[in-house]
């Protein structure tokens, strides 16, 4: 089945909304009628309107790193669906490794945030990933297992087509350590394996992203693999030329 290519640049806390708008400027001459594949960006909140309006009228897409399970209510510091949306975001980053690291997310809150996002109709990318001593110790297939069966769970068939999944080994993000490609499309095509157990068919038609130091060298080599649809970037994603350059990378151009 053919998958459409998404690489989305997770900016974590970096850029003001004026450079957050300036990194846009410079992609969208880049990426003007490129249909390929998705390219979508995720800014901090602070940034998201100025980058929505400068993304607007091209084939840049807008997405938000976290979204809180209700709708409104009493909880300082979140972001609810609908202000997402209203601030012009269709696709938002679950269950980030640093969100889980250092802020309590666990595969419960993972699985109310993802429904939250796909009850106001926005394109979740759900995050899942093994530390480096779980790797170590053979326990990345469990790992992955408990995060997808947990996460996903109450999750319709019909609802998963639209659930981008990232993977990212912990200890490649941020480190320049990368997975080998062939170490990279194990752990997707396990994903995968889970995913069609979980919702048959729908699994071969959800997109899993690589997200553990994709750049410009090594794009090409793992986009390249059968079970890997595109990237969550990184480092590589907050200079416009080194964006631009892995994805003419990663699709070959």
């Amino acid at each position: 089945m053919s998958r459409k290519v998404i690489i989305a640049g997770n900016w974590k806390m970096n850029k003001t909304a004026a450079e957050g708008r300036e990194l846009v400027e410079a992609l969208k001459k880049s990426v003007a009628g490129l249909e390929a594949a998705e390219i979508v960006v995720c800014p901090p909140f602070t940034t998201i309107g100025a980058v929505a309006e400068a993304a607007a009228g091209s084939v840049i897409g807008v997405g938000a790193q976290n979204i809180h399970w209700a709708a409104n209510g009493a909880f300082t510091g979140e972001i609810s669906a609908d202000m997402l949306k209203t601030s012009g975001v269709k696709y938002v980053i679950i269950g980030h490794s640093e969100r889980r690291q250092y802020f309590g997310e666990t595969n419960a809150t993972v699985n109310s945030r993802l429904k939250a996002a796909l009850a106001a109709g926005l394109i979740p990318i759900v995050c899942v990933g093994e530390l480096l001593e779980e790797r170590e110790s053979g326990k990345t297939e469990a790992v992955l297992a408990g995060q997808i069966r947990e996460g996903f769970a109450g999750i319709d068939a019909k609802d998963a087509e639209k659930i981008v999944v990232a993977y990212e080994p912990v200890w490649a993000i941020g480190t320049g350590k990368t997975a080998t490609p062939d170490i990279a499309q194990a752990a997707h095509a396990f994903i995968r394996q889970e995913l069609r157990a979980l919702f048959g068919a729908a699994a071969d038609a959800m997109r899993i992203q690589y997200g553990g130091s994709m750049k410009a060298s090594n794009a090409r080599e793992l986009v390249a693999q059968p079970d890997i649809d595109g990237g969550l970037i990184g480092g590589a994603a907050l200079k416009a030329e080194d964006f631009i350059a892995l994805i003419r990378e990663a699709l070959a151009l």
